[in-house]
Formats: structure tokens, sequence, C-alpha cells
């Protein structure tokens, strides 16, 4: 049990700068749902959230939520599963997923992560169905023996540590169904489903064995914490002592007598309408601040400005986060909105945190997410001294004329420009070289402007602004990035 000097000694935590520089990082949720790998694509989860629908989740675009669909007998998933697993429980799915490990590569993934640029891997330890990807010694006592019996996150923490990215790792704290198996529909029925009694002990003890045979460098709680205050203040004060420069996440919200109070009719209500009125005000799902964190980290969605706390913006490439047979090339993001998405978010001092989503039955990495890897790589190895280790300028973003939309960063005296043409161009051919006035920037006795590898450009201060011109033409799809040492901000 902690003590208010715990919960003193935590809020003095601060961010490592390790995890600032990061800029990108790589979930990846690989559960025995990934097998099935089923959800439906027709709505992107902050539009089912919006919706105040009390059970919008029956329709959840997360395939690791499959077993909770089930729980619905109308749900997409129940039916999906009532024509091709007829009368299978969800748990026969762990057999063929342990199956696949026999050709599971961690270094080959660690490679892939690695070239992308990524500082960092979170994985998911343990999900919402309570089935844990190391051999712990905490006895489940609902599911004798619900583990796995290969270390998959000893051996993927290897791999990751050996390319020299941080690893992290990812539990659900706040569910876990083989405690609580109580059907989920929206956002107003978390607190009756939040496990109590004998998981509290559970779920420290779990905590507390990945810390110390793990040692990650990133905790990642999901949903809840069902300790009290003092008792996770204590579990995070052992941690740091553990990992001085860790970094734990935002939903650590630990168990209160008003939980309880939010089971009742009116609560749920009442949660439900928070939960709508933050997904449409945010665009997405953004966790409520809980009293000890270190990073935030919004859901599908990106905060407009420059934060006063750390923060990363978490999704997967498509509409979830677990694999997904369903989702074809539209429901993924594309390539231009990947590269500035992270361009974007770092311009925000944020970090992109994407997921990746392996196959359940062989293990391997699907195509549509390794090409996406591959335009991460292909980008960052042009542009990542603009990105990595870089905080946000004065001017986090503008426009230039002609439809130019920009973003800015910064490192020691250079600021970094990322210029692209707006949306209506997309999908056109680049359009000619020309002249554009940064308008954000002034220019000094000492300034010099040129591409990221050296290479000097044509460039004069007017009154409004510096005036550039590129070598390259400009285009909607990849941006150019402007390399402007000694400036200031206009």
């Amino acid at each position: 049990m902690g003590s208010r000097a715990d919960v003193k000694a935590v809020r003095r935590h601060r961010v490592p700068a390790w995890w600032t520089d990061a800029k990108l990082g790589i979930f990846v949720h690989w559960t025995p749902a990934s097998v099935p790998a089923f959800a439906p694509v027709d709505s992107e989860i902050g539009d089912l959230l919006a919706r105040r629908d009390p059970g919008a989740m029956a329709w959840s675009p997360y395939a690791e939520w499959y077993q909770n669909s089930l729980r619905f007998p109308d749900s997409p998933a129940a039916r999906f599963h009532a024509g091709h697993y007829p009368g299978r429980s969800y748990d026969s799915f762990i057999p063929e997923w342990e199956a696949g490990l026999a050709g599971w590569d961690p270094d080959g993934w660690a490679a892939g992560f690695a070239a992308t640029g990524a500082r960092y891997v979170v994985l998911v330890a343990k999900h919402h169905d309570g089935y844990c990807l190391w051999p712990t010694d905490v006895p489940n006592p609902n599911r004798p023996g619900f583990h796995s019996r290969r270390d998959v996150v000893g051996e993927l923490a290897e791999a990751v540590r050996a390319r020299g990215l941080r690893f992290g790792l990812y539990y659900s704290g706040g569910l876990d169904w083989t405690f609580n198996d109580r059907p989920i529909g929206s956002f107003g029925d978390l607190p009756a489903a939040q496990p109590r009694g004998g998981y509290v002990a559970y779920a420290e003890a779990h905590l507390r064995e990945l810390i110390g045979r793990y040692r990650p460098s990133v905790l990642w709680n999901d949903i809840s914490w069902p300790g009290s205050l003092q008792q996770l203040a204590g579990l995070l004060a052992g941690y740091y002592d553990t990992v001085p420069d860790g970094v734990v996440n935002d939903r650590f919200m630990p168990w209160s007598p008003l939980w309880e109070l939010a089971k009742s009719p009116p609560g749920r209500r009442m949660l439900d309408l928070y939960s709508a009125r933050s997904a449409v005000a945010k665009r997405g799902l953004v966790p409520p601040r809980p009293p000890l964190f270190d990073v935030r980290t919004p859901e599908y969605a990106v905060f407009d400005g420059v934060q006063p706390t750390p923060w990363e913006c978490v999704r997967g490439m498509d509409k979830g986060f677990g694999h997904n047979r369903e989702s074809t090339e539209d429901d993924f993001i594309s390539r231009r909105d990947l590269v500035w998405s992270l361009a974007d978010i770092a311009a925000k001092g944020g970090n992109l945190l994407l997921n990746v989503g392996p196959r359940g039955e062989d293990a391997t990495i699907a195509e549509p997410q390794l090409r996406r890897l591959e335009w991460l790589a292909r980008f960052t190895d042009t542009s990542g001294d603009a990105l990595f280790a870089t905080r946000p300028w004065v001017h986090p973003q503008g426009v230039a004329e002609g439809g130019v939309e920009i973003r800015y960063t910064t490192r020691d005296t250079t600021v970094f420009a990322f210029l692209r043409l707006l949306g209506p161009d997309r999908g056109k051919d680049p359009v000619a070289t020309r002249s554009l006035t940064l308008s954000e920037v002034r220019a000094t006795p000492m300034t010099e402007v040129a591409t990221l590898d050296g290479r000097p450009l044509a460039w004069a201060p007017t009154p409004t602004g510096i005036r550039v011109e590129p070598l390259e033409a400009l285009s909607s799809e990849l941006p150019l990035v402007v390399a402007l040492r000694h400036v200031e901000a206009g």
C-alpha cells in the first residue's frame, strides 16, 4: 500500500528527454482475437461514442474487442461468428494463436519497426480478454494457465532493444473479462464492468512482475486502475525506482467511491453524455485526466495546438488496433495523411504511437501494414532530422499563398518548415517550382536557408516574411522540408 508521500513523489516525476525526443513509437496489439480478425468497418470509434447509443460498442471497429461484441446477439461480430465459427468459444482461438508462434520472427519485427525511425515499441501484454503474453507466475483463479507458454514479452523486448529501441508494455488494468464479463455497450457501462475484489491484488501482482522481469521504459495502462489512489501511487513509485527514466500514460484513473455512484442509471447516462460531447468536441477519444500520469494519450485524435503536458496520439493504421480482415485499402490511412500526421504531431510537441496488428494464425504482419511501415521508413530517412529530437516552434503551423500548408519544428538555432499543398490538389501531379513567403519567419543578419541535405536555397527577406524558392516542386502527397537557420518569429 502506498502513502501520501508516494503520491507527492510520483507527481514530481518528469518525462525523460528520450521520450520527448522520440516523436514516433510502434504499438502492437496481438491477441487471440487476431485469429477470427473481424470487426465492422462502417464507423470510427469517435463517431460511435458521439451517438449516445447505449449499445454502440456492439458495432465497435476494434477487432480486439471481438469477445465483447459477441455478447450482443445482433452485432455484426455475433453474426460473423455464427456463420464462420458456430458453437465455438472465444477461448478456442487460443491454441490457434499459440500454434502461429512457430513461425514468429521477433527479430524481423524489430528490424521493420526500427527502420521506420521509431524510438520505442509498446506491446500489449494483457488486453481485456485477460490472456497474458508471458508465462506469468501470478495464477488466474478463474482461468488456470491462461497465458502463453512462450515468453512473447521477453523475446520481443530482447529483439527490440537489440535494435536500439526502448521497450514498453501495455496492460489492461481496468478490464479483465476472466473476472468480469459484463457486456459493454457504451462508456457508461465501464464502471459496472470493472473487476474489483481479488482482481485488485491480481492486477498489482501482474504489474509488479512485469516491471521486475522486463523493466519496461513505458508503462501503458488502459481504461482505469482497480485500486485506490494511494495503492496506485505505491505501485508507480516502485516503478520509477526500478526504471527512473520510465514513462506512465494517463489511463491509470484510480478507483474511488464515485465509481459506485456511476453504476446507477443516472450515472450511466451522465457518462454516456460526457463521452459523446467529448468525442464531438475533440474529434476522437481523449481519456479523462487522472491524478497521476506523465503523458496524455488521445486516441484517433490530435490536439489543435501545442499542449502544456507531453502527449502522444495513439491510433491504428485502419479503424482499429487488432488485425481486421474486413479492412480494405480505403479503410487504412493514406500515405499522404500518415506522413503529414507525423509532422503535424511533432510540430505540436507530441509523439505518434502507431499500431501494428499482426495476424493471429501465423504471427506475420499483413502487407497493407508493412507498406505503411515502409512509407514511414522512406519519409524519416529523408526528413527525420526535422522530426526527431525537435521541439515545437513559436508558430507550430501556418499557411502560405497558393494553398500551401506549413508545420514548424525547431532544434537549437534551426527552424524546420514542412510544406505541402492543401487537399484540393490531392492526386494530381506536383505543381511547378515556385517561390512562397513564410509569413511566420523573419530574417536576421545570420540567416541561412537550405534543404535538409545542405543545398542552399534562394531566398529574400520581405516586409511580410522570408520568401523562399524551393528546389523541388511542391505536392499535396509528400511534404517538402526547408531548414531555416538563425531566424526569428514573425
